[in-house]
């Protein structure tokens, strides 16, 4: 008998992000005996951090898999796990790991739907923990979410706090499309919010307004969420009222939330940790441009992560997005 998930009835209670993702995985587990976790260390281990714990004890080892360490194998089983009436959860360890998984993923897991006309379905969710900011080195700290936005057949998804990844994780479990589902490992442990069960979630695919303001917006996902909450809290302090947009989704995107606030405040600033050339804040730029070409005062700019390879970690605080940069980039677009 599996451990009990969260009591719906129970007041709200004070989580963190990788005790939601656990309780998620818990409750889709109860829910339907289908569903299975595999990856590597994610059953005696727990994971290494330790987002599945526990989870093998109380399901058995049947159900929570640990695999070799080899990343197109693991999902290469979950396709055959699929294809036999199976919801496979695949973890890759860190994200820099995914890439020997890339030609599974894109040659078969998104393709075999569109291929069988509808026949086979893919209902596998890939948890990657991805981005920087944990003082680690290149393949543990990338952010390879725009290779797999752009691939036709993936839904692409990233929470950023933990209530959103309670939800989250179990709606992609849900889904009978193949769905890569980015965590931001460095927000597992940083903080507690509070998770109440008993409430309806919001859609996976859909963006939400965090922070309304009438000056300028900052658009984002993931990791990067909590830097323009914390700059809209440092800009508020000199008169600057920005509007903040969690993404959530990533494809597809759903952009109509970013739309109407530019209308508003006729400035966007979008902020990421990823290379910022041809990647998924630069389709957000073309998309703006062309629907609100008219309301924007200031080109649509970007704080990305720098084009090269993730660095060394004493250098990291100098690549990734933060408060100094992303309120650099408001000035300038408000200047404009």
């Amino acid at each position: 008998m599996a451990a009990p998930t969260l009591d719906s009835s129970a007041k709200p209670q004070q989580i963190t992000m990788a005790k939601a993702i656990n309780a998620g995985l818990r409750a889709a587990m109860d829910a339907d005996p289908k569903v299975l976790v595999m990856g590597e260390d994610v059953g005696k281990l727990g994971g290494v951090f330790r987002i599945t714990d526990g989870l093998q004890k109380d399901f058995g080892e049947h159900r929570v898999l640990d695999t070799p360490l080899a990343e197109s194998g693991i999902i290469g089983t979950a396709i055959g796990l699929a294809i036999r009436g199976y919801r496979p959860v695949c973890e890759i360890q860190f994200d820099g790991f995914i890439f020997p998984a890339f030609d599974q993923i894109v040659s078969q897991l998104a393709k075999l739907h569109y291929r069988s006309q509808g026949k086979l379905k893919m209902p596998i969710v890939v948890r990657v923990p991805f981005g920087g900011g944990i003082g680690s080195v290149e393949h543990h700290s990338e952010s390879p979410e725009s290779y797999f936005a752009h691939t036709a057949g993936l839904r692409v998804v990233s929470c950023s706090n933990p209530v959103d990844a309670y939800w989250m994780i179990q709606q992609a479990i849900d889904s009978d499309d193949p769905v890569l589902f980015f965590e931001p490992k460095r927000q597992y442990y940083s903080s507690k919010a509070e998770l109440d069960t008993s409430i309806t979630p919001q859609p996976l695919h859909t963006s939400r307004v965090l922070r309304s303001g009438a000056h300028a917006t900052l658009a984002s996902y993931g990791p990067s969420v909590k830097v323009c909450l914390d700059s809209a809290a440092a800009a508020a302090q000199d008169g600057i009222d920005l509007e903040v947009i969690d993404l959530r989704s990533l494809s597809p995107l759903d952009l109509d939330p970013v739309y109407a606030s530019v209308r508003r405040t006729g400035h966007l600033v979008l902020v990421s940790e990823s290379p910022g050339e041809a990647s998924l804040n630069s389709e957000i730029v073309s998309r703006v441009s062309q629907e609100c070409f008219y309301s924007l005062q200031a080109p649509v700019l970007r704080v990305n992560g720098f084009d090269t390879p993730y660095p060394p970690s004493k250098l990291e605080e100098d690549f990734l997005p933060d408060l100094d940069r992303v309120l650099h980039t408001v000035d300038r677009s408000l200047a404009w």
